[in-house]
């Protein structure tokens, strides 16, 4: 087998791992398309620059996510109250609740499953980190990334990549604490299970909200365990391949206008 053939090959087996962290940076489906197939380009264009001191998946996504960060250079990083405005809009806006539920009803894959709403809220949530730390965290802790390949995907030190993954959890833990209605009965968001209760009426809310043991163990761990638990989760949904993928992509991909929208009123 030649170098060309073999590294294909090894591309294909991590294919989806890639698109999936694309697209937790993006939230754009199409983009998250267009950044995948320009890192194969630039990957198998310049893979006799490739050197083996790495593996060929950690170079990969090295190209991957420094092509996200030229895709996101110019937005505007998420706001920690603009999933609240997004519910606001909707709210005030009876056609915008409607498109919603239309979505969920005549797309393909437009399902509301509890469990992949929590992942589509762990991927908001981390849109409001900085984006090298999302880079770090989403690398460590859902894609099983070693501190030294994450040196060498972002070009930090190994002190500042621990530094920033640390960080990036606390703020995480601080987010989820305040807004997390299932794991803190203060929290202020309840969107999880009031929106199964308006997209499942015959599903016991309670009942399927704690089969997941992040729900389940709440009481008996504390909010650093619990983000483990969230993130464990996160591990095993790719969002580009789940059951409510066409809604959640809808939500996510239009979240940003929805909330600037809010602002400026």
């Amino acid at each position: 087998m030649n170098k060309t053939k073999k590294y294909q090959k090894e591309f294909i087996s991590f294919q989806g791992e890639l698109k999936s962290f694309i697209y937790r940076l993006v939230t754009h489906r199409q983009e998250t398309e267009d950044i995948a197939q320009e890192t194969y380009f630039k990957a198998f264009k310049n893979l006799d620059a490739f050197k083996e001191n790495a593996s060929f998946k950690t170079w990969t996504f090295t190209i991957a996510a420094n092509l996200a960060k030229d895709n996101l250079r110019a937005r505007q990083r998420w706001g920690e109250d603009w999933m609240e405005l997004v519910k606001d809009a909707h709210v005030q806006d009876k056609q915008l609740l409607q498109k919603k539920f239309e979505v969920a009803r005549t797309s393909e894959h437009g399902k509301f499953v509890i469990r992949e709403h929590i992942n589509y809220c762990f991927n908001c949530v981390s849109k409001t980190l900085l984006l090298t730390s999302q880079i770090c965290l989403l690398l460590k802790e859902v894609y099983g990334f070693k501190v030294s390949e994450i040196m060498l995907i972002t070009g930090l030190t190994e002190g500042k990549v621990k530094h920033t993954i640390a960080d990036a959890r606390k703020d995480m833990n601080r987010i989820f604490e305040k807004r997390c209605a299932l794991i803190n009965k203060k929290g202020i968001c309840h969107q999880c299970t009031g929106l199964n209760n308006r997209f499942n009426p015959e599903q016991d809310t309670h009942i399927e909200a704690n089969k997941i043991k992040m729900i389940k163990e709440a009481r008996n761990k504390n909010y650093d365990q619990l983000l483990d638990l969230r993130l464990q989760l996160a591990k095993t949904i790719d969002p580009l391949d789940a059951e409510g993928r066409d809604l959640h992509n809808y939500l996510i991909e239009n979240s940003p206008d929805w909330a600037r929208a809010q602002v400026t009123k």
